[in-house]
């Protein structure tokens, strides 16, 4: 078994990587391998030279017309394999640490503005009265994400006996298998409650599936179901753009910071490991001031 093949079973096996990220670095690590000319059980890392991670970065850029965003995810790949071999000893030199990333543009997190999220709380509302379980949980679905500020993953891996017995918290698991505790609100405990009362009294529960969110066959939905119905609610609602549970975990994060909760609760709530990946959400509050300032203003008015 090549080092690539140990790496790649570490991080799946070891570090329990999601399907999507190992997949990641699988294409990104024998990409460059495959670059170089050789397969994954010639590869040895004290043959290879700065200047090939350098020359390969050009060729994604000219050859194969990356942005640098894309660019920098491969080199993270190959950094991350480079650690991991100097860690276990399959080499002793270290190439990569020192190649700097590509300059990007940074991008804001796209998200719902209040007014907007307004109706599509109103259209969740009138769904949570029906008696219809695929309605209801849809509109559930919809409401985690935006209230609990939820990864596709972790509410695609939580269970019934994740939400606390009286409905005011759930334990969600983040990358990493990082445990968190977040409240969940009066309004959606009663939510959650209907959800389940559904379930249970529709026979849509089978004992011994567990799963928070399922089918109407008692299966633990899949997280593309789970983005379809996202973007299915989303765009009945009337959102424009991106419409996703991932918009809907940066919604959750940017209408609380404009509500004037705390950078660092924030952080706790989104399960953010460093401060200056929440504090990203704070340009989106500038953004909303200057537009706010631009309509407003005497000033800006009568340019």
């Amino acid at each position: 078994m090549s080092v690539v093949d140990d790496f790649l079973r570490h991080i799946e096996g070891e570090r329990r990587f999601s399907p999507l990220t190992v997949r990641n670095y699988r294409h990104d690590i024998l990409a460059f391998v495959e670059w170089l000319g050789i397969t994954p059980d010639e590869f040895d890392a004290d043959t290879i030279e700065r200047g090939h991670i350098e020359d390969w970065m050009q060729h994604l850029i000219e050859d194969g017309g990356l942005k640098a965003s894309s660019v920098n995810r491969s080199i993270a790949s190959l950094r991350s394999f480079w650690r991991w071999m100097l860690a276990h000893g399959r080499t002793k030199r270290d190439i990569i640490s020192t190649i700097k990333p590509q300059r990007t543009s940074r991008r804001l997190p796209t998200f719902v503005p209040d007014t907007r999220m307004e109706s599509v709380v109103a259209d969740v509302v009138d769904d949570i009265a029906s008696d219809e379980f695929e309605r209801v949980r849809d509109a559930v679905v919809v409401v985690l994400f935006y209230t609990l500020g939820l990864r596709l993953s972790e509410l695609h891996g939580a269970n019934d006996d994740d939400i606390s017995a009286d409905f005011k918290h759930i334990r969600v698991t983040g990358k990493g298998d990082k445990m968190r505790v977040v409240p969940i609100i009066g309004a959606v405990g009663e939510i959650i409650k209907k959800y389940f009362s559904l379930k249970y009294s529709q026979n849509i529960c089978i004992a011994q599936k567990k799963a928070l969110i399922l089918s109407s066959k008692g299966e633990r939905l899949s997280q593309r179901t789970l983005q379809r119905i996202v973007d299915r609610r989303l765009k009945s609602s009337g959102v424009q753009g991106k419409s996703s549970p991932h918009v809907l975990r940066h919604t959750f994060a940017t209408h609380l910071l404009n509500m004037g909760a705390d950078l660092r609760e924030i952080q706790e709530l989104l399960g953010h490991s460093s401060l200056k990946a929440t504090q990203v959400y704070t340009h989106n509050s500038i953004e909303q001031l200057k537009e706010v300032y631009s309509v407003a203003h005497p000033h800006e008015r009568d340019r």
